[in-house]
């Protein structure tokens, strides 16, 4: 079986399609690395207050993952340029697998900083490796779709590696070793696969000005949702951890959270195709603040009331990275998309390794659930911010209006690296 792949006009390449099974073993080897990197994200907050150590050190490990995933942004497209996308794939691989032996050898905090940056960096660049590939192999026509199922895949690879944390033996390197497991199985569909690797890119331009000319809010909506993610899935298991929750009621409120992901995005998405995508990021917004308050006013309490809420608030904020991605590529012409979707991928991370670094700091003062006050106030500047967006411009009707794509802001954005400019114009033309 395959699927239209773009047109190639190369000597020895034509419009040959693409075999599913090679679009497959990429999206199986993202789903696989997600089991044990949502494993070791549940794991080490847990691990770290089973030691007895300050819930600061958690909040430090996560802004040190967010610093990797910055620094991962920025130097992906070399990596590629230098030995392409496959072997980048592995390379980026293998760091996760050693970040998650330095984590195996033991609770130290410096280490395990160190080790969570690494991991940040090699993540980030799998994602923009795995998408860029995936965006050059296939049609326009059923773009929307395979990407669609490579988040899913990858979401629903998260939930399976919380749920694992309440089978393993906390205090021993059983959950490490997991992590390494199943990143050695991820390499192994990528080394195997027969799909065609994309051409050398050149280094994609951050041009965060000419972003904000083209979305104001989609920038906005990128800014918002890098620090309500990682707040939100960053902090939750710290939170609960410091709060007494046993290690298999932090598993069970960090599995449940993607389903949030999976069942909000789709009507949202489905709404926003058929009016201005601005009044269902206000929406959005809104219910992802309302649903902070209601964690407040639970907080500490019945553990089925406090999986409820987080999942609706953990899938209102996830909504608002794809509907806010949506919304910018709307209005963005062809010529601008790289540059654009660069520029996007650079605010979600700046965003995301800010926000980490204030909700840690007052964290410290004020204790672990300062960062539910944090995320309930990105949600209220930003469904304040679309309000006024509305109420001062009139709606500028997209160029050509995409279809509405699920995604997940616990992953890059799909950043199609840039091809050599006669690829570019090839690309263009398809």
């Amino acid at each position: 079986m395959s699927i239209p792949r773009k047109n190639r006009t190369e000597a020895g390449q034509g419009d040959e399609p693409t075999p599913l099974i090679a679009i497959a073993s990429v999206i199986a080897s993202m789903a696989l690395i997600a089991v044990g990197n949502g494993l070791m994200f549940a794991y080490i907050p847990v691990r770290l207050g089973a030691e007895g150590f300050d819930p600061t050190w958690a909040g430090l490990i996560i802004t040190g993952l967010s610093a990797g995933g910055l620094a991962g942004c920025i130097l992906t497209g070399p990596l590629v340029r230098r030995v392409g996308h496959a072997r980048a794939f592995m390379v980026l691989s293998a760091l996760i697998a050693l970040a998650n032996a330095a984590v195996g050898a033991g609770p130290h905090p410096l280490i395990w900083i160190a080790a969570r940056a690494l991991y940040g960096f090699a993540i980030c660049g799998l994602f923009i490796v795995a998408q860029s590939w995936l965006n050059d192999a296939v049609a326009n026509a059923i773009r929307g779709r395979v990407m669609a199922f490579f988040y899913v895949a990858y979401v629903a690879g998260l939930g399976v590696g919380y749920a694992t944390l309440a089978l393993v033996d906390i205090r021993t390197a059983d959950a490490p070793l997991i992590g390494i497991v199943f990143t050695a199985l991820s390499i192994l569909p990528v080394g195997l696969t027969r799909l065609a690797q994309p051409p050398a890119p050149q280094a994609a331009s951050v041009a965060l000005g000419r972003a904000w000319r083209i979305s104001p809010v989609g920038v906005a909506g990128m800014l918002a949702v890098g620090g309500l993610s990682m707040s939100i899935a960053g902090f939750a298991p710290i939170h609960a951890t410091a709060k007494g929750y046993s290690q298999a009621d932090v598993a069970l409120l960090l599995s449940a959270m993607p389903v949030g992901t999976l069942i909000l995005q789709i009507p949202l998405g489905w709404i926003s195709d058929r009016t201005d995508r601005r009044y269902v990021l206000i929406a959005a917004a809104a219910l992802a603040a309302a649903a902070g308050m209601f964690a407040l006013g639970f907080d500490g309490g019945a553990l089925a009331a406090l999986v409820v809420i987080y999942i609706v608030w953990d899938g209102a904020s996830e909504s608002i990275y794809s509907l806010a991605s949506a919304h910018a590529a709307d209005r963005a012409g062809k010529d601008d998309m790289v540059a654009l979707s660069s520029s996007l991928l650079f605010a979600w991370s700046l965003s995301g390794f800010i926000v980490p670094g204030i909700v840690t700091a007052l964290s410290a003062v004020f204790g672990t659930q300062a960062f539910i006050y944090v995320a309930i106030v990105i949600a209220c500047a930003f469904c304040l911010f679309v309000l006024l967006r509305v109420v001062t411009t009139q709606a500028v009707p997209a160029a050509e209006t995409g279809s509405f794509a699920p995604m997940t802001a616990q992953a890059p954005l799909p950043v199609e690296l840039a091809f050599a400019p006669d690829e570019q114009a090839r690309h263009r033309s398809n």
